[in-house]
């Protein structure tokens, strides 16, 4: 993990604010998480989360680039779909056990 940078002035200066109602329960966890040291506010906490979820969301975008890839270098079935999809059907385990 990439250390932290330390905000400097002008960096604050360009955030853009955004108020977020949510229920005691939440604003008591990112206050605990605040209290343990790991983030030094609750906007830095939020910061993160919305961080994180934009590489999840990038990670996911490149598995479904990678998989879309597999299928167009996999070429061209000659077979009728409906018997694809027995053939399909037929390869797969059972679950009656």
């Amino acid at each position: 993990m990439a250390a932290r940078q330390i905000p400097t002035d002008s960096y604050i200066e360009r955030m853009a604010q955004l108020n977020v109602s949510i229920p005691p329960a939440l604003r008591s966890w990112i206050d605990h998480r605040v209290a343990e040291g790991r983030y030094s506010s609750p906007s830095d906490f939020v910061r993160d989360l919305v961080r994180r979820d934009q590489e999840a969301a990038a990670s996911e975008t490149e598995w479904l680039r990678s998989l879309i890839a597999e299928g167009l270098a996999s070429g061209i079935v000659d077979k009728d779909a409906s018997d694809v999809l027995k053939d399909i059907i037929a390869e797969r385990p059972s679950r009656r056990a």
